[in-house]
């Protein structure tokens, strides 16, 4: 998949780009897989913001997804689809009792393939198994923490994750952060890269594009006073960061570790900074 550009006619289009939709093969999606899908700007039920940024944006429906599937099954791609709701494109499979679902497309599917899961799946792209029925070094996505549970971890466009080794009953899986994470041997896991890879490098080119996702200005914290933000107020000097860098509530950033879900830090064999020291 290539990127489309534009051709410079305003402004707006001058370093404009969008993801090449050629790959599509249908435009409407299938009613009964899908939900409305409400949006609150942002509010909780008291109706105060609780996530800033937020609000507009067009009408979408949600698809919805099959993150696990049969142990034992067998289903044909019948198209690939657009989903406004991830970055990904989506496969509409039809299984052999004739039910439709949704699954991520991993890169290379095409209409007509055969895709299964279970012990007796081939090692093919598309299919789904164990991860102890997984070769080792095999590229997987959309992997289980929780077996029984459904996918939940590398579900973004263009990643993947590998399988390292296999230990007792837990695998060693690398992540796209680099991250080496420990997985019950009994999650399952799809075989291939998620497609769809030249997200990242699509570029929105003019604010109209943004507020059509329902996202808002955001207003840096330099350029307010000093009752609104840490950062703001001045003498009209240097707009540096001689502060700490804080959020808007005092609380530090950029750099300040926040993770909360201590109790899986046992799962983690080398996390994604140490990675990136290497």
């Amino acid at each position: 998949m290539a990127v489309q550009s534009y051709r410079p006619t305003t402004p707006g289009r001058r370093g404009m780009s969008s993801q090449d939709m050629s790959e599509i093969t249908a435009k409407k999606p299938i009613k009964s897989l899908l939900v409305k899908k409400s949006k609150n700007a942002g509010r909780n039920n008291q109706g105060r913001i609780t996530t800033r940024h937020q609000g507009g944006g067009v009408k979408q429906f949600y698809r919805i997804m099959n993150f696990k599937l049969a142990d034992g099954s067998s289903a044909t791609i019948e198209a690939i689809e657009y989903d406004p709701n991830r970055t990904a494109r989506i496969a509409r499979i039809k299984d052999n009792t004739g039910k439709y679902h949704y699954i991520l497309a991993a890169k290379g599917m095409k209409v007509g393939q055969k895709i299964a899961s279970g012990e007796e799946a081939p090692v093919e792209t598309g299919n789904r198994k164990a991860l102890k029925n997984i070769p080792v070094g095999s590229l997987i996505h959309g992997i289980e923490l929780t077996p029984g549970r459904g996918a939940q971890m590398v579900r973004s466009a263009g990643t993947s994750a590998q399988l390292m080794a296999k230990e007792g009953d837990h695998a060693q899986i690398r992540m796209p952060s680099g991250e080496v994470r420990i997985v019950l041997l009994e999650c399952t896991a799809s075989i291939g890269r998620i497609g769809n890879e030249q997200h990242q490098n699509v570029k929105i080119g003019k604010a109209g594009r943004n507020r059509l996702k329902g996202k808002r200005p955001s207003v840096r914290g330099v350029v307010m006073n000093a009752a609104d933000h840490p950062h703001g107020g001045g003498d009209g000097g240097r707009h540096g960061m001689a502060k700490a860098p804080r959020t808007p509530w005092g609380q530090k950033t950029l750099g300040y570790k926040t993770r909360r879900r201590k109790s899986t830090n046992k799962n983690i064999i080398r996390s994604r900074h140490q990675a990136k020291r290497r």
